[in-house]
């Protein structure tokens, strides 16, 4: 049987761009209201709800597990792209469901 939960968190950031996979102390912690059960493949889709900074947020996960997630506000980087990685608070809501 499938599970779903959503939610939203206030993210901002005060740190340059993450370019090295699995820094995570920039990162805040999102805990589901009830934990999957035990064992469950979890997946979590986001979107950026709110347009109140200049540069794109890109927005990563980490260690995604049945009680919750990592999430980064990182904006983007490459292609020609360069943000400073210093963005006001947006709204980013997330649902999170097993498959």
């Amino acid at each position: 049987m499938s599970m779903i939960q959503t939610g939203k968190v206030e993210l901002t950031s005060e740190h340059p761009v993450e370019k090295k996979g699995g820094q995570t102390h920039t990162f805040t912690r999102v805990d589901f209201p009830t934990p999957f059960p035990a064992g469950s493949t979890v997946i979590v889709q986001t979107t950026v709800q709110t347009f109140n900074g200049p540069h794109t947020p890109g927005i990563r996960l980490h260690e995604v597990s049945e009680s919750g997630f990592l999430i980064r506000m990182n904006e983007l980087f490459g292609a020609g792209v360069t943000g400073d990685g210093v963005h006001t608070a947006e709204t980013v809501g997330w649902t999170a469901y097993t498959v």
